[in-house]
């Protein structure tokens, strides 16, 4: 029993510190002290450091021995590659569409773009009814459960989306591009549906150009990249 609250513990410990990567709490570049970890989580330790080693396994973390553990900074290959998957297989979707869609399904996405359009709507709340979106239209072709695989393999692709709705006065733009996908869904337009998905889903390349712009500090570079322990922890 004791190993079974062990594995739990560390489990939840992991998913809370992969979630705070994803929504920028942690930020790109930060620097991270089990110490300091523990201590806000109310935990030992040992659950912090192995999940740092996990979160290092997903690419989110990055450990340099006798300098320290830090959020790995966005790697524009990595948000291409998870860009590449998730563009495959939303398409590859749209194409497996039934003639006649669950109506069930249907009326879930039309409450979930109403409340997009919900005044005063925070940032994140509209990244959790997006990603509740997409999967719904995989669901209505029949393959939700693909979700899950997708959603494990852009942890970098999803810190660059949310930088982007930082970059954005009002998530009003995804929102409207979201309407007029289902639109076409709904209206039998597969063409159009396939245009408007691949348009919604490649903007996420412009805002990291228009982020990196301003704030290189957040993104990887092409060459290794390690921190120098000076009296302060810097990266160069």
């Amino acid at each position: 029993m004791a190993q079974t609250n062990r594995r739990t513990s560390r489990r939840s410990i992991y998913l809370k510190l992969r979630q705070m990567v994803l929504t920028l709490e942690l930020p790109p570049g930060a620097a991270l002290s089990e110490n300091e970890l523990a201590a806000s989580l109310g935990v030992s330790r040992t659950p912090v450091r192995e999940s740092l080693i996990l979160l290092a396994q997903d690419g989110l973390v990055q450990i340099f021995p006798k300098i320290g553990s830090f959020v790995s900074r966005v790697d524009p290959a990595q948000v291409a590659d998870a860009q590449f998957l998730r563009e495959a297989v939303e398409l590859a979707s749209l194409d497996a569409l039934p003639s006649e869609p669950d109506h069930s399904v249907i009326t879930e996405l039309r409450d979930n773009l109403a409340r997009q359009q919900r005044p005063g709507l925070d940032l994140e709340e509209f990244f959790e009814l997006d990603e509740a979106f997409h999967q719904g239209l995989m669901r209505l072709s029949g393959h939700g459960n693909v979700w899950t695989t997708v959603a494990a393999a852009k942890g970098h692709l999803d810190r660059a989306r949310r930088l982007g709705l930082h970059e954005n006065v009002s998530p009003a733009v995804f929102a409207d591009q979201h309407r007029e996908i289902f639109d076409a869904v709904v209206g039998g337009d597969l063409a159009s549906a396939r245009t408007a998905m691949r348009t919604h889903l490649r903007a996420v390349f412009s805002d990291i150009e228009r982020i990196r712009a301003h704030s290189p500090e957040l993104f990887a570079t092409g060459s290794a990249s390690v921190p120098v322990r000076r009296n302060v922890v810097v990266w160069e």
